[in-house]
C-alpha cells in the first residue's frame, strides 16, 4: 500500500472504501490487513462493514485469515448495537447449521458465544 492510498483511507467515513480496498485488493503482498483492519474497526461505527469483511474474508481462506477475522467480529459485536449485522455473521462465519452446533461452537470460540448471547440473552449456553 502506498502512503497516499493510506491517507485516502484515513478519510474513510464509514469503513466503506476500506472494505473496498479489501475486496479489490485481496492476496495482492503490498496490502497491509491488519493495517486495513485497524483502519475498518476505526472508521465503521456500526458494524456494518466490519460484519461484511469478516464474512467476505471467511469465505476467502478462513484458517488463513483466522486472526483478522476474529478481530472484524469481535469489532462488530461491539458495534453493532441494534443486532443488524450479528444474524449474518453467524450464518456466514459458522453455517446455517449452527443452531444444531451451539453447545459445541460456544465452548470453542468465544465470538461465537458472544454473538449468541446477545441474539438469544435467554438461551441457556
Amino acid at each position: 500500500m502506498t502512503n497516499d492510498e493510506k491517507k485516502t483511507l484515513q478519510a474513510d467515513p464509514d469503513g466503506l472504501l476500506t472494505y473496498e480496498y479489501i475486496a479489490n485488493h485481496i492476496g495482492q503482498p503490498e496490502m497491509d490487513l491488519p493495517w486495513l483492519v485497524d483502519n475498518m474497526i476505526r472508521t465503521d461505527g456500526k458494524g456494518q462493514f466490519t460484519a461484511s469483511a469478516a464474512r467476505y474474508l471467511s469465505a476467502i481462506d478462513p484458517k488463513g485469515y483466522a486472526a483478522e477475522i476474529s478481530e472484524l467480529i469481535s469489532a462488530t459485536i461491539h458495534k453493532d448495537r441494534e443486532h443488524s449485522y450479528l444474524p449474518s455473521l453467524l450464518r456466514g462465519i459458522y453455517g446455517p447449521d449452527y443452531g444444531e452446533h451451539v453447545e459445541e461452537l460456544s465452548a470453542s470460540d468465544n465470538n461465537f458465544r458472544r454473538i449468541y448471547k446477545r441474539l438469544y440473552p435467554s438461551a441457556i449456553i
